[in-house]
């Protein structure tokens, strides 16, 4: 695929995501849409990858929704997703944002400047999410006359708590990125000339992990964060525990601490 509206780079172990649409603050379209599952995917099938960072170039990090390819599309009656998918709110049907990211290497949003809308609620399926000082962070649906997507009614509760995502969304106010982290919507927050170092200082600490059980491990989290089923829980962990004992991941690393040695989890990786 030709990129137009990301750039994507890889650098080590660490696939770089740039939205590249710095004139309008990285506003999303179905395109960018499109080609990020596509970059994404890309990564996922590169053995050297271990971890993908996303970040906006210029000023902003994603200014929500591009208004005139969304919303006055919509408004037009257009559906600007092409028969969108699950109630996505603009997602190409073909494309399954929450499998995908749940289910993709570890995701590390880098967090450059104002995320309002979709472009918060496309990263609260990632694993962590480092703010720049000059970050905001806005869910502004209900300014806009319609409600949030990307079940990020769920993962807003799951990363803040009942209260503080309920205020959050209910309010549409702007969130200075240290309260964000305050209040538990992100990880980390740095000066902005350190955002990126700090993403993939963590990116290749994920990395150096084997990728197999990373991915077992986002399923476990996904499956179990909010469940209340405990025996179901640890059903599940026990299965994906059998499996991870016959893998040559695990032999490695059992064979690497006898013998005082790294391991080289890429050496064995199928």
């Amino acid at each position: 695929m030709r990129y137009e509206q990301i750039i994507v780079e890889k650098r080590g172990a660490v696939t770089l995501l740039t939205l590249n649409r710095p004139d309008k603050l990285n506003a999303w379209t179905p395109q960018m849409a499109g080609e990020l599952a596509h970059a994404i995917e890309a990564a996922n099938a590169d053995r050297d990858v271990g971890a993908i960072v996303m970040t906006g170039q210029g000023r902003g990090f994603c200014a929500g929704a591009d208004v005139d390819a969304v919303f006055k599309t919509r408004v037009d009656g257009r559906d600007p997703g092409e028969n969108t998918a699950g109630g996505s709110g603009g997602m190409p049907a073909n494309v399954d944002w929450i499998k995908l990211t749940r289910s993709s290497k570890p995701l590390i949003a880098a967090v450059n400047g104002v995320a309002v809308g979709i472009g918060v609620t496309m990263i609260l399926p990632f694993d962590i999410i480092v703010a720049a000082e000059e970050a905001k962070f806005g869910l502004v649906f209900v300014k806009m006359g319609i409600v949030p997507e990307l079940a990020s009614s769920h993962f807003l509760v799951s990363r803040m708590g009942w209260g503080q995502a309920s205020e959050m969304m209910l309010t549409g106010r702007l969130y200075p990125a240290t309260e964000a982290k305050a209040k538990g919507l992100c990880e980390y927050v740095v000066p902005q000339a350190e955002l990126l170092d700090k993403a993939f200082e963590i990116a290749n600490l994920i990395a150096e992990n084997p990728a197999r059980q990373l991915r077992m491990t986002k399923v476990l989290l996904t499956e179990n964060a909010c469940t209340t089923d405990l025996s179901r829980a640890q059903k599940l962990e026990t299965d994906a525990l059998k499996e991870c004992w016959t893998t040559p991941e695990h032999h490695e690393a059992v064979d690497a601490f006898l013998n005082k040695r790294k391991p080289d989890f890429k050496k064995v990786a199928q």
